[in-house]
């Protein structure tokens, strides 16, 4: 996903004393409180007199009587309080679940949702208005939900074992998670009395800068030499970027990749539209030129040779293909030798570049024959052009080189001291909308970064101390469910020939799905072995991420002598979010995920299939969207579906780009062809959860109704689904997503996929034409 998805339980995880698994959903639950039996005495009741009789009648009527306009007034008052929530469902007749848990969970639901707004117009604000003005966006964050206040729980989770003495870590790797996390929070204050030292000595190391150095020298300087220290040594991308990754065309095996890269800013857009960004293009230039003047640079020449660096970026955004330009796969896919690289894009030794990365891992020599594949060869060749116009005079050179020297020091100025990271404050600010003022305590910081450096070794804190076995269970199930329901569905699909639809439910079934965790964590010498060659000290925070910068390239280059695994995981157990990898055709959902509010041993179906059903069938679909639907079962990219298909399968998603395009936020147009593939997964997502709900519930009476809810719960699937989207964020973090995010803000996601599908409209009784039941709507899965 990112069921974003970029891309994470405490005490307060432990289960409760009532358990949702106790109560029987497809049955009436009655309690004391609700029903009284009374005992009669026939002989006792002829013993009385004809006035006690006529009392006795008295009483019980007149008792009756208030018991009946008691019912009235409460249900007249709760009619009032609820408004809408009553009047959307017609056919709740069972007494409400009254347990702890059901009470618990109804009022979760109920806080968040504004039921003052019309589910027919505004299906989000509907359930999702009550979160957001209940959890404004915290200090230090641009925005703020359900996925973001998860991942704060599973931080305190981590914190907790970090912080204990090491001689509760069950292994080698989870110390080294310690020391760095400690590295991180400078609990040795080295960090601050080192200052700049670490940085200016890097600078060094690769060749220098002009920057705060009056004696360096361009006259012996070689773009090959530094490209090849800054990337193959300290795995900094900058012009292009390269990867070992599994072939496209041939996934049981590993090939060097090229892409074009180099800009620091999020999008080509925010330096070729200088006009809208002239405020965001003036807080990178101070932010440069800070980072600059505390690297020893004098202020105004440092913000001339920075200012000389952003125009060499914008020359490289103008060349850079936009994103929603590079959505077909097969177009992309460039596989040729490295002389014919060399011929087309000759700006470096390119034989010579590989063979210095590749003897990190032992492999000193290449051949001119060996394959690359080139996602960018345009951009290549004109990359090419421009450098040989700043190769032409001294001045050039030094602008290349400082472009260089600036792609360095900017991704390692936040391991330095707080002067260097206040720097940031302003960009940030202007990118993000975050306050100045506010951040989040460097504990949270440090997690994070922890676990992106450590994830397997996070990861076995985690899932040992609250990740349920039985979830692990329950979610096999679940997939196997949706997927059933997502190829059922493919006999309606009326615009896909007999012959590809028998070769896509042969896919569908061979995706494989890892969930929870991989098995290797929980065994300390094998996670042990996965670090072994990462030393990691705590009183040296910078040093231990050039180490880590290595490490991170030595795991990757290794992988070209080695068959592909396709058990693998990309994910660190602890993330709040899922994935699909179309060349291994696998999906990936970590135990971080496999929580409340997506997921919940205690919770009835309809919340599960609506919250990780969703999920589950969000990554599901991706095997299939205009990208996913490249690869075969195998994960291997070729043509595939008959032609006829191919072109019917353009039609329907090209009214998903028309629809998604006319989406706005904060005025802002969704970019739909951008979001294609992710409003693909999630339209089809949902409909696949959904029929894979009514699947598990066929032929059982309709479960109690949560108190409070008038709901059916094929309506509170629909409420379940949307919850998990409640968000908020500012202004500028909206807009930066809208330019640069594939996924559709979270209001979007809701309103786009549930305004599709027909069984929404249905459940809740939406007319023709509203909002969320147009007469025109979308399908492709």
């Amino acid at each position: 996903m990112s069921v974003k998805m970029t891309k994470y339980k405490h005490a307060e995880f432990a289960d409760d004393d009532t358990s949702v698994g106790s109560v029987q959903f497809g049955e009436g639950i009655t309690s004391s409180a609700t029903h009284i039996r009374y005992y009669t005495s026939t002989s006792m009741w002829k013993k009385r007199s004809l006035l006690e009789k006529a009392l006795l009648i008295l009483v019980v009527t007149l008792t009756f009587v208030i018991m009946v306009l008691a019912f009235l007034l409460a249900a007249a008052d709760t009619r009032i309080r609820e408004g809408t929530v009553l009047n959307v469902a017609t056919n709740v007749a069972h007494k409400p679940c009254l347990t702890k848990n059901c009470i618990e969970i109804a009022s979760s639901i109920l806080q968040a949702m504004d039921t003052a707004a019309d589910p027919c117009e505004d299906f989000y604000s509907y359930s999702c208005n009550g979160w957001i003005k209940n959890n404004p966006i915290p200090e230090g964050k641009s925005n703020w939900g359900t996925f973001m206040k998860l991942e704060q729980e599973n931080q305190l989770v981590v914190k907790h074992v970090l912080e204990k003495p090491i001689e509760n870590l069950k292994s080698k790797a989870e110390q080294k998670a310690k020391w760095y996390y400690e590295s991180c929070l400078d609990v040795n204050e080295t960090i601050e009395e080192l200052d700049a030292k670490p940085m200016l000595n890097l600078i060094s190391k690769v060749g220098g800068w002009s920057v705060g150095d009056a004696n360096f020298s361009i006259k012996t300087w070689s773009l090959q030499n530094v490209l090849q220290t800054i990337q193959n040594k300290y795995n900094i991308g900058a012009l292009f970027s390269y990867i070992v990754g599994e072939d496209d065309r041939n996934s049981s095996r590993h090939v060097i990749q090229i892409d074009q890269s180099g800009l620091t800013l999020p999008t080509r857009d925010n330096y070729l539209n200088a006009t809208d960004h002239e405020k965001l293009l003036k807080a990178y230039l101070d932010y440069m030129t800070k980072v600059g003047v505390l690297l020893n640079g004098n202020p105004n020449d440092t913000q001339a040779q920075m200012q000389a660096v952003i125009d060499f970026e914008t020359k490289l955004a103008n060349i850079t293909t936009p994103s929603e330009l590079r959505r077909d796969e097969e177009s992309l896919y460039h596989a040729m030798p490295i002389s014919e690289l060399q011929e087309r894009a000759g700006f470096i030794d390119w034989k010579l570049f590989f063979e210095n990365a590749l003897k990190i891992v032992g492999k000193r020599k290449i051949s001119s024959k060996e394959t690359v594949v080139v996602y960018a060869p345009e951009y290549l060749e004109k990359l090419t052009t421009l450098i040989e116009e700043y190769q032409g005079t001294e001045e050039g050179k030094i602008v290349l080189n400082n472009y260089l020297m600036w792609q360095t020091v900017k991704t390692f100025t936040s391991f330095l001291s707080k002067a260097f990271r206040d720097a940031y404050k302003g960009l940030r600010k202007v990118l993000l909308g975050t306050t100045e003022g506010g951040e989040e305590p460097q504990w949270r910081y440090c997690i994070a970064d922890t676990n992106n450096v450590l994830g397997f070794a996070i990861g076995a804190i985690f899932v040992r101390e609250v990740f349920q076995g039985d979830s692990k269970t329950q979610a096999e199930t679940m997939v196997n469910n949706v997927r059933t329901a997502f190829k059922n569905n493919f006999k309606n699909l009326n615009w896909m020939d007999v012959e590809t639809r028998i070769a896509a439910e042969k896919k569908a079934d061979a995706i494989s799905d890892m969930i929870g965790y991989p098995e290797f964590i929980l065994n300390p010498n094998l996670l042990d072995d996965r670090y072994s060659i990462l030393d990691i000290r705590n009183d040296e925070y910078f040093e231990n991420n050039i180490k880590v910068n290595l490490y991170a390239l030595r795991k990757n280059l290794e992988k070209i002598n080695e068959p592909v695994n396709k058990t693998t995981w990309s994910m660190s157990p602890s993330t709040v979010n899922a994935y699909y990898t179309p060349t291994k055709n696998q999906m990936v959902f970590p135990a971080g995920i496999l929580q409340r509010p997506f997921y919940d041993s205690r919770y009835p179906a309809s919340l599960n299939y609506g919250g990780m059903g969703v999920v589950l069938g969000h990554e599901l679909t991706h095997g299939f969207d205009d990208q996913g639907r490249e690869y075969d079962k195998n994960g291997n990219m070729h043509r595939w579906w008959k032609n006829e298909t191919i072109e019917r399968f353009k039609e329907r998603t090209k009214c998903v780009v028309d629809q998604y395009d006319k989406f706005k936020i904060n005025n802002k147009n969704i970019n739909g062809n951008q979001t294609l593939g992710e409003n693909i997964a999630d339209n089809g997502g949902l409909k696949a959860a959904y029929h894979a709900y009514l699947i598990v519930t066929d032929g059982e009476a309709e479960p109690p109704p949560l108190p409070g809810l008038n709901l059916t719960h094929r309506q509170l699937f629909f409420i379940a689904f949307a919850q998990v989207w409640c968000s908020s964020a500012t202004n500028e973090s909206s807009s930066l997503q809208i330019e640069k995010d594939a996924h559709s803000p979270a209001r979007v996601r809701v309103l786009g996929s549930l305004a599709n599908l027909k069984e929404f409209s249905d459940e809740f009784k939406c007319k023709s034409g509203s909002k969320m039941n147009p007469k025109n709507k979308c399908e492709v899965w």
